[in-house]
């Protein structure tokens, strides 16, 4: 039997408590086809005190910074720590303990803790997000962070960032899905009754974005259009199937989605490969086909692109995973 992955959750002063329940429920629940835990969740201090949250609760982690040089996985939450958080400093205690992790463990934040990454140096010349309310404060404080904050998570290497607050449920999916694949991070999704995966990105939750209320939604189109991946779903046909013009339609379809129509075609269809990629037989050729990607030259140069791996190699590595993981 393997050694489950072990995650450590560095809970820091001023904890966002959201944040910190997200890898315990997430990925602390996942487990293999039988019945074996994929991932050891622990939830950490810098020592044992208890930890006053922003909710007005205090949480008091099991296990000290100990865990940490022993950790496959490191999540930051959010936190309101003053020196991330208002100088762009890193207490001597936090230093130390990340000074301990192990140079190939993979590191994360969910929404503001990010600026402990951004502090620790961890960032700089990366590609990172954090809550969009924040963006503007992270950008003035760690100038070498190339910060988007339109997008639900960042993976730049072993460093994964993630939005605000339920944000973190994506990021954590993610790196479900990545290391046990989508049958694993769509088990964990509907145990704990979220989506397996949101599409577009946070600029879809800033107010200025959000749909004038009364207007006719794009989500029938979109519904319809995951029914035929396979079939032309062009800008033209896409507004056409909403009654829109094409203009009207792209504006609203981003307003709703933060992403431009193609691009989520593009998503559905790369999603679509994958899954087919992981659960039949079927030729890479008719993956293109089925997904919508026409060849499979095509499919083979957008998933290098989006992941960084040919359809081959991807399956190779997921078809390997056993069949659907049971949850506890």
């Amino acid at each position: 039997m393997s050694t489950p992955h072990l995650v450590a959750v560095l809970a820091l002063e001023g904890i966002v408590g959201f944040d910190m329940t997200i890898p315990p429920a997430v990925l602390g629940a996942a487990t293999d086809a039988d019945g074996a835990p994929l991932y050891d969740v622990r939830v950490c201090g810098l020592d044992r005190s208890p930890i006053a949250s922003t909710s007005g609760y205090a949480i008091v982690p099991a296990h000290g910074p100990e865990v940490l040089a022993h950790a496959d996985t490191v999540i930051v939450p959010g936190t309101r720590m003053p020196g991330p958080r208002r100088h762009g400093t890193l207490p001597p205690a936090v230093a130390a303990a990340f000074a301990s992790l192990r140079p190939d463990a993979r590191i994360v934040s969910i929404c503001t803790g990010a600026f402990v990454l951004g502090a620790a140096g961890i960032l700089d010349g990366r590609r990172a997000t954090t809550h969009w309310a924040h963006a503007d404060a992270f950008r003035e404080l760690y100038p070498k962070v190339r910060l988007d904050e339109n997008l639900l998570f960042v993976e730049d290497g072993n460093v994964c960032t993630a939005a605000g607050l339920a944000a973190g449920v994506d990021l954590c999916l993610h790196l479900l899905r990545s290391d046990h694949g989508s049958a694993a991070a769509n088990q964990a999704a509907r145990y704990c009754v979220v989506p397996p995966w949101r599409d577009g990105g946070q600029s879809q939750f800033i107010e200025q974005h959000v749909p004038d209320p009364g207007t006719d939604g794009t989500a029938p189109t979109r519904t319809w259009a995951l029914s035929r991946l396979d079939h032309d779903l062009d800008l033209a046909a896409l507004a056409d199937h909403a009654r829109m013009s094409v203009r009207t339609f792209t504006r609203r379809f981003k307003a709703e989605t933060g992403i431009a129509p193609g691009t989520w075609v593009l998503q559905q269809r790369l999603r679509h490969a994958r899954h087919l990629l992981e659960t039949t037989d079927f030729p890479v050729d008719e993956v293109a086909r089925s997904a919508g990607m026409g060849t499979s030259a095509s499919l083979r140069h957008h998933m290098r692109t989006e992941l960084g791996v040919a359809p081959v190699a991807y399956r190779k590595t997921f078809r390997r995973i056993a069949p659907e993981p049971q949850l506890r």
